[in-house]
């Protein structure tokens, strides 16, 4: 069966430029978001250098504005040393991003006196993403409560961090969150048959139980976003593999052989991949925009023929269901079949005119 369904937004992607082209950069990244069904992407700031200033943010809107083939906009990278001036640049931007746990880059935020600066002085019209794993999850959800600050919690994990997101959604707490696929389909059980340098990714891949937990609480998660963190198959192979998988051009395969499997609904599919992450960030709708997905259509994954500069998958080899065959954005065939059919430079800078 072919559907006609939205666009998809990714609130959660790597997309390396500037500083690691090699890896990935706003071309190959966009590719492959059209490949798996996005029109948004919203890309995150540990690149290097990492987007803290209005400098940093017109290199890589620039370097977006040349290549891109999707729609995006990018995250202001919180840091020590922006705690005072942030707020200064919220209209080019579509969150604060603050990494309050270990990740990839040079942003971390280990000092209660810059988290609370950031927290207090950062707009309401924009939503404060971060990535907070246990004791720090339970710290950031506290002070945005305290200050009454949209808080949007990343790449949501554990059993423990789903079920404390929950009861602060009973209280009432201005917090959403999101869940990766990668979480959602693989666990410790699947890191023999990955390798435990391609298995390595932050947070981390969790117990089975953990698994089990976020798929009964799918009522608490929001959007589904990739965290697409491409490094190359050599780094991952290599003695200090980096963290992070590529994730765009398989999310919406495993999400549909999901909805096949009858553990996922479409509509709770649309929900997180369109609905919810265009509400949260507060992004305009796409006019004249959709994908052309055949539901029924076999594939396995093989990394080798993605957009992505990756050029492997922890999914390599697994059989999904559910192929993107077309994707129209503002009118335009942009991806036709495998092929990228848009110029580079035809994706918009959706805060540009905030």
């Amino acid at each position: 069966m072919v559907l006609h369904l939205p666009g998809l937004i990714d609130p959660h992607v790597h997309l390396r430029e500037p500083g690691a082209l090699h890896k990935e950069d706003f071309g190959s990244g966009t590719a492959a978001a059209l490949a798996g069904g996005f029109t948004i992407v919203l890309a995150m700031p540990n690149t290097t250098p990492p987007l803290t200033d209005g400098a940093t943010l017109k290199m890589a809107k620039e370097a977006a504005s040349a290549k891109a083939y999707c729609d995006y906009a990018v995250f202001l990278g919180a840091g020590v040393e922006n705690a005072d001036s942030a707020y200064e640049q919220y209209q080019q931007v579509c969150g604060l991003k603050m990494y309050l746990d270990q990740t990839y880059g040079p942003l971390r935020l280990d000092n209660l006196g810059t988290l609370h600066r950031h927290v207090s002085t950062w707009p309401e019209a924009k939503p404060v993403a971060a990535h907070a794993e246990g004791t720090s999850l339970a710290a950031i959800l506290l002070l945005a409560g305290l200050q009454s600050r949209p808080l949007h919690i990343c790449h949501v994990s554990r059993k423990d961090e789903i079920l404390l997101i929950r009861q602060a959604k009973e209280k009432g707490y201005p917090v959403t969150c999101e869940v990766t696929p990668h979480h959602l389909f693989l666990c410790e059980e699947d890191i023999p048959h990955i390798g435990p340098g391609r298995s390595e990714v932050r947070p981390r891949l969790a117990t089975k139980v953990d698994q089990d937990a976020l798929w009964e609480n799918l009522d608490v998660i929001d959007c589904f976003a990739t965290d697409h963190a491409p490094h190359t198959s050599e780094e991952k192979d290599s003695e200090n593999p980096p963290p992070g998988f590529p994730g765009l051009e398989t999310a919406l395969g495993l999400l549909l052989t999901a909805v096949k499997e009858n553990r996922l609904t479409l509509e709770g599919l649309l929900d997180r991949m369109v609905t919810n992450p265009r509400r949260i960030f507060h992004l305009p709708e796409q006019v004249e925009t959709e994908i052309r997905v055949d539901t029924d259509a076999p594939w396995e994954v093989r990394a080798m023929d993605f957009h992505s500069k990756s050029g492997w998958s922890p999914f390599e080899g697994m059989k999904l269901t559910g192929k993107v065959r077309q994707v129209t954005l503002r009118g335009n065939v942009v991806f036709d079949n495998g092929h990228i059919r848009a110029p580079a430079g035809y994706g918009l800078d959706l805060m540009a005119s905030k």
